[in-house]
């Protein structure tokens, strides 16, 4: 029996439309993405880049707890600021009340020294309280800036320790003296009503006990003790007459003067050796010695 022949298929020459219709779609679909790429969605972009900036230029973070409402300064913190100037504009003008050496035409060099009048401005923001009671007085004279405070603010009656308060009242004007590199006196008065105990023999020792004591507090706080100096005076310099109680309580002070540059030189050349004293001299120290003992 004989076999049937098979039939031969035809070839099929279109296949290559699946290939082709497969690689056109996926072109479209690149193109597609593409486009969806380069449009910018500006919302979402300006989200991103706070974001951003808010990563980058925030402060920086701690572990430490956060103080809420004023946290006290230790002694040091507060004796080591020193802000006189509250803007650029005040630290360019006195700057250049600086470079004409306040008035004088003469530039000034070497370290920084405020003028005088920017300091008394910062003792009497600094003591307006007591100002107002009419216990503190400050003036701008040729020796420099006087700051007289009355005894009462200071000290109890008869003693030359200080009060919590004048404690608390130095301490803020340590703050300002300290950066200072003027010379500085602490100046004791007392009344004519004679004292006469064994530590207060006379209102000498009364006197300059009291210079010293405030001497002694600026040390602490940070105020350079080769700058300062402490003299008493007794009641031989009154202000008022001795004669009422008003009067004594006028006399009854303590004087700090941040002296200027040129009663400093007239100081020091007060204390410099004499002509004709046989090599013998009194000092600035000396004489602060003398004053204390009521030579």
């Amino acid at each position: 029996m004989a076999r049937r022949k098979r039939q031969e298929e035809h070839e099929n020459y279109d296949r290559w439309i699946v290939s082709y219709a497969d690689f056109i779609t996926l072109l479209f679909a690149f193109f597609v993405v593409m486009y969806a790429i380069s449009s910018v969605n500006e919302g979402k972009y300006r989200v991103l880049s706070d974001t951003l900036t808010d990563a980058f230029l925030a402060a920086a973070r701690t572990m430490d707890p956060i103080q809420v409402g004023e946290q006290p300064l230790s002694t040091d913190q507060q004796a080591g600021e020193f802000a006189p100037f509250d803007t650029p504009e005040d630290v360019k003008r006195l700057q250049e009340q600086l470079d004409e050496g306040e008035g004088t035409g003469v530039p000034m060099t070497g370290p920084y020294v405020p003028p005088l009048s920017a300091i008394a401005t910062r003792l009497e923001d600094t003591l307006s309280g007591f100002a107002e009671q009419d216990l503190v007085n400050i003036s701008h004279t040729e020796r420099g800036v006087e700051v007289e405070m009355k005894s009462k603010m200071l000290y109890g009656s008869g003693s030359a320790r200080l009060s919590r308060d004048a404690v608390a009242a130095l301490r803020d004007v340590a703050i300002i003296l300290k950066p200072l590199i003027n010379n500085i006196n602490v100046e004791g008065h007392t009344d004519n009503v004679p004292i006469e105990t064994i530590e207060f023999p006379s209102n000498w020792e009364l006197s300059a006990a009291r210079a010293a004591s405030v001497v002694h507090l600026f040390t602490k706080l940070g105020v350079d003790p080769s700058r300062m100096a402490a003299i008493g005076y007794g009641e031989h310099q009154p202000l008022a007459s001795n004669d009422t109680e008003e009067g004594r309580q006028e006399n009854r002070r303590v004087a700090l003067i941040v002296l200027t540059s040129e009663h400093e030189r007239e100081l020091k050349s007060f204390g410099e050796p004499a002509e004709g004293a046989g090599g013998e001299s009194v000092g600035l120290s000396g004489l602060c010695s003398m004053a204390r003992s009521g030579f």
